[in-house]
């Protein structure tokens, strides 16, 4: 009787340490995936957990024009000067205070552009402004009154009398532009001063069919 109590004892006693032994084994387990988890989160950077992605990276720079002006700018520019060609002569940018003193103020425009060469004996320029909420007719306006002050100016030298003459100011959308182009007219003031302003004007209006197609694309 004795042995077999001791027998069903030790049987009982075998069969709890197994149960702890596989006990511990599968919490030790869970365990040590719980630990290589946490690990890995950790080990993310911040920008990887959120909402287990990636964040995403950062817009590049909006797109600028070259030399500090405006895409835009940029674009309607190089649309004359390819139309143009070695007949583009401004090279020299100008600020917008330029035409402060003919009425230009800053709520008047959203964009501009002013450009002429850097030798003052020549004249031809290019001017663009994008004119704010019903502000087109001001600015045409302080650009007419800047064209009538070059045409009233009696020290023009004789090259640029029929150029000024021929210049143009013309509103394309929410665009009021100047051009004032022609490069060199040297041999058509041999011809007539009206040579050299019918022929300004058939740059002219090359310029602004160019300024049209980049400005309303």
């Amino acid at each position: 009787m004795k042995k077999l109590t001791i027998l069903f004892l030790t049987a009982v006693l075998s069969l709890n340490m197994i149960g702890c032994g596989r006990s511990n084994a599968d919490n030790g387990g869970a365990s040590s995936e719980s630990s290589q988890e946490t690990s890995a989160v950790e080990s993310q950077p911040e920008s990887e957990v959120q909402n287990g992605q990636t964040e995403p990276e950062q817009s590049e720079a909006a797109e600028t024009g070259e030399d500090g002006i405006s895409a835009e700018m940029s674009a309607i520019r190089q649309a004359v000067v390819d139309v143009m060609g070695d007949n583009y002569w401004p090279n020299t940018q100008f600020p917008p205070e330029y035409l402060e003193s003919y009425g230009l103020t800053s709520e008047m425009y959203t964009d501009f552009f002013g450009e002429m060469p850097m030798i003052s004996t020549n004249v031809d320029t290019l001017i663009v402004i994008k004119a704010s909420d019903g502000q087109t007719d001001a600015v045409e306006e302080v650009l007419n009154s800047y064209r009538d002050t070059l045409v009233s100016d009696t020290m023009q030298y004789p090259m640029n009398v029929g150029k000024i003459q021929a210049s143009r100011i013309e509103v394309i959308g929410d665009y009021v532009c100047f051009v004032q182009l022609g490069a060199d007219v040297t041999e058509l003031m041999e011809v007539s001063d009206e040579e050299v302003i019918r022929y300004c004007q058939e740059q002219n209006e090359l310029a602004l069919e160019a300024i049209g197609k980049a400005a309303l694309q």
